[in-house]
Parts: C-alpha cells; structure tokens; sequence
C-alpha cells in the first residue's frame, strides 16, 4: 500500500478521534493565550503547528501538542520581563533550536527514568484536575481560563475547591441544562446500543453533544430568553473573527529578530526549553502507557519534532508547543490508532478558525465541560487506585503522593516529589530485601540477594545479631557480585568475634569478593 493510501485509510479511521481532539483542543488553545497575556490568535497558531508540523514530524502514533497550561507563568513573565510578546517570540524560536541540539544528543533516555507508579500518579492527578477545573465551567462560572492546572488561580486568593464553591452558589441554569444534556448524550453513546451502530464509529458523540448544546441554546434564545448563553462572561467560545488578507497579517504578532544575541532573550529560552521538553517527555511516557496497543514512542524524535514545531510557533507567532496529556488522553479514548488524527485536528483549527469563527463562536463551553469532564474521570477511574494498591505500599506510596502534590501544586512538582518517594521506597525495598537469614535447628543461613551498599550495613548487624550462640552461620554471598567495604567491615568484625560465641563460620563465594579474616580463609570454610 502506498504512502498516500495508507494516510487516507488513516484517516478513515481517525478523523472522528481528531474531530473530538479539536473540540477538546479549540477552548485550551484560547484559555491558555489567555492566561499567558498572548494574543488569542498565538494560542491558535500554536494548536495548528503543534497538530500539523508536530504531528507529522513526531514518532509517537497517540501524543497529540499544542500551547500548554504549565508554560503560560513563563510566557506571561518572560514576555514582561523582555519588554514584549515580540521579543518573547524570538525566545521560542531560539528554544525550538536548543530542543533540536538536545534531540541530537539523544537525551530522550531521561523519559525512561521516571518510575511507573508516578507516571500512572501523573494521569490520575490531570484527571482529577481537569475534573475539578471543568466544574465550575459546567455551572456557568468562567473566571478561571480553559486549560488551567494549577490549585491557585491567577488572582492568588481562590483556589481550585472555593472556585467550585462559588460556582455552586452562582449557577447559571442554562449553562447546567446544556452541560447535563451534553454529558446524557456522551453517556448514551457509549451505550452498546448506539455504540455498535455503524453510525457512532463516523460521528463521535462529543461532536453530537456540542451540536446539541447549539441547537438547545439557539432555542432558548427563541423561546426561553432567560436561559439563553451568551458571550458576557465568557459562557461560549471566543474566537477572534477576521478577514482574509490584511487583517490577518496585522493581528499576527512577529518576533523580534533584533533581540537575538540579547542573553535575557536566551535565558527565557534555555526556561522554555527545559520546562517544554521535561513535559513532553513525561506526556510522551503517558501516552504510551494509555495506549490500547502498548506502542513506544521515540524520545529523541519527538524532542526533534517539537523542537521544529517551536521553531515555526515562534516565527509565526505562535505560543511555546508541548506534547499534552489531556489532548493527547482525548485522542487515546476517541478510538485513534495512528498519528493522522493530530495532524487532522491541527487542520479542521486552521481551516474552521479561519472560514467559520462565527459558527464556532456559538459553542457553549458548558458542553466542551461536558467532554472534558468524561475525558478526566476516565483518566482518574477508581480501578486505577484499587489495582495501585494491590501493588504493594512501594508502587501504591509513590502513586498516590504524585496524585496528591499534582493536584495541590502543579504537574512539574508533582512529578517532582513522587519521583523522590519513589527512589526512597526502592532504596527502603531494597535494604530489606537484600538480606536474608534463615534458621534451623543449630544452623543459621545468611543469604546475600544482591549488591550490597553502604546502606544495608545496619540491616546487616541487625541480623547478624539476631543469631544466636553456639550454632553454625553460613554466609553465603553468590549473588551478590560487589560488596561495599563498609560492609566487608561488618563481616569481618562478626567473624573475629564468632569464637566469643562459640559460632562456627562458613562462607561460600565470599573471597573472591574481598579479602577474609586469616583464620576463615585458612580453614577452608
């Protein structure tokens, strides 16, 4: 089959998933320009090169990118701190640059060390979060911008749970009807009823909830005007609306080209590029792991592919291009199977964006809630916890610190802290695992693991003192290929002793490890 066959059975079977991707992605692309102090039309840009140029270029057949919410402090400060968005721009030229000097140096290996409990905390932790965030929009509150991941809004006084209490205290009923309708129909196309129609696997149910929620909307404006929606208080979907030709170019901002050898330019640089490409790479291993097919993505590929697709955001005017989980999340649950469903939502951003603004200008957010909402319980199901906890306290600790910091601080911190746990769980594991003894009668057998540290000398004179006089201690050290001095210290000071407690020695495959006190070598034991 030809390349170009190939891409057009794809997109047969993506183009659904990447119409859901679009839905999800349209409000974020706009929420996050928002909150970024950007024009509207970077955040637009930046979901067009993150699906089209991203997409394309990158080896990962689920991972969907675009603006994200975790750089929108950064775009915000830098911006301000180089005296322009313009200025701001040439910094995310220069970091698309600097991710493809770190692509050719393949440091994508460092997606491969960060543990499994605190990738899969990770996903419940967005799950929850974009949970909770989409509540409020649910209920017709829209303070907080779409996309938003930290606990603190930008205001520094309210906070993920006082935003949903006033949303609660403030519903808007139109905005509730249209969102618990939209949700009935997500619902009811997962139904196998309707799920198995040859008709569900064409249109996707969130685009018939969106359709739904404009019609009911456009009915109330007709027929019930008190519960219409309107744009006051930002309920529905801002696009800026312009003309082809001038007006576009006019709107676009463009990067300074003149700050490039400035060092605070190359500073917010070297900023965007360490916080992009470490949430690429976690986004990256996520995907993989919500992956039906279990596929691995290239990492040093995808550093390539977005370090392109910053290079061409900035040129264009575009905001800095992560790969992003609940985008990503939505493309996995859509039903994708290959990469054309990125690039396909990428296209319908830049074809409807243009030629149809004032149709999609009629979206209620409440019904994108909708999708959201779906979209994060799935990532954060309760069999998820309950199969992290019948792994054992070392998986489950690590899992739920990164759930809880994540939700409480932001992903980067999450990460951050449930990386730490989980080191000092495999460090705790290991040192009371790496020692075993056995008795029987007047035998007592000291079986060595692994490697042995430094740090299991005190598990080690624990159990050396816990054998009593008078029996025979073999100390049996086969698997263990090093032994730290420390440690041989340990062992010889118990062998020195053994004839104060009238304990015969023997060892087996210890002196070819270390050099052992005269009087065991010599024996023969």
């Amino acid at each position: 089959m030809s390349d170009r066959l190939r891409w057009l059975e794809a997109l047969r079977t993506d183009a659904p998933a990447g119409l859901v991707v679009f839905l999800v992605a349209l409000p974020l692309c706009l929420g996050i320009a928002l909150a970024s102090d950007a024009p509207l039309v970077s955040g637009l840009v930046a979901g067009v090169i993150g699906g089209i140029v991203v997409g394309g270029l990158s080896g990962s057949h689920t991972s969907v990118s675009g603006p994200a919410a975790g750089l929108a402090v950064v775009v915000a400060a830098g911006a301000q701190k180089l005296g322009g968005f313009d200025a701001f721009l040439t910094a995310v030229m220069l970091a698309g640059v600097l991710q493809l000097g770190l692509g050719l140096a393949r440091v994508g290996f460092l997606a491969n060390l960060f543990p499994s409990s605190v990738i899969r905390g990770m996903l419940a932790a967005i799950g929850i979060i974009v949970v909770l965030k989409q509540i409020p929009h649910a209920l017709g509150r829209d303070t907080d911008f779409e996309g938003d991941e930290s606990f603190w809004m930008m205001n520094g006084r309210d906070n993920t749970f006082t935003e949903i209490a006033k949303a609660v205290m403030s519903a808007t009923p139109g905005v509730v009807i249209v969102a618990v309708t939209a949700l009935a129909i997500l619902l009811l196309w997962e139904r196998p009823a309707i799920k198995n129609l040859p008709v569900s696997k064409v249109i996707p149910g969130a685009l018939v909830a969106v359709v739904a929620s404009v019609l009911m909307n456009e009915a109330f404006k007709a027929f019930a005007p008190g519960l219409a929606i309107g744009a006051e208080g930002g309920h529905l979907v801002q696009i800026p609306v312009f003309s082809f030709g001038g007006d576009l170019s006019a709107i676009v901002p463009r990067p300074d080209l003149s700050r490039i050898a400035d060092p605070k330019v190359w500073i917010v640089a070297m900023e965007i590029t360490a916080i992009a490409s470490l949430e690429t790479l976690l986004c990256l291993e996520a995907c993989d792991r919500i992956d039906p097919k279990r596929r691995t993505s290239p990492p040093n590929q995808e550093l390539l592919a977005q370090g392109v697709g910053n290079f061409l955001s900035g040129a264009l005017g575009g905001l800095p291009i992560t790969s992003v989980v609940v985008r990503s999340s939505a493309n996995v649950q859509a039903g994708a199977q290959t990469k054309v469903s990125a690039v396909f939502h990428g296209v319908l951003l830049l074809a409807l964006a243009l030629s149809v603004p004032f149709l999609l200008n009629l979206v209620p957010l409440g019904a994108l809630a909708a999708v959201l909402l779906l979209v994060g319980y799935r990532l954060a199901r309760v069999e998820l916890f309950r199969e992290m906890w019948g792994r054992g306290w070392d998986q489950f600790l690590p899992f739920i610190v990164t759930v809880v910091v994540t939700v409480f601080s932001d992903l980067l911190v999450g990460v951050g802290v449930g990386f730490v746990v989980s080191m000092i769980c495999t460090v705790f594991t290991s040192i009371h695992t790496a020692i075993v003894v056995v008795r029987e009668r007047d035998f007592a057998l000291v079986k060595f693991t692994r490697d042995l540290s430094f740090l299991h000398k005190y598990q080690l004179r624990r159990a050396l003192e816990s054998i009593p006089n008078g029996v025979h201690v073999i100390i049996d050290g086969a698997r263990s290929t090093f032994i730290d001095p420390d440690v041989q210290e340990q062992i010889e000071a118990f062998v020195a002793s053994a004839p104060q407690r009238d304990q015969r020695i023997t060892a087996r495959e210890l002196s070819r490890k270390f050099r052992l006190p005269e009087n065991l070598a010599s024996s023969g034991h």
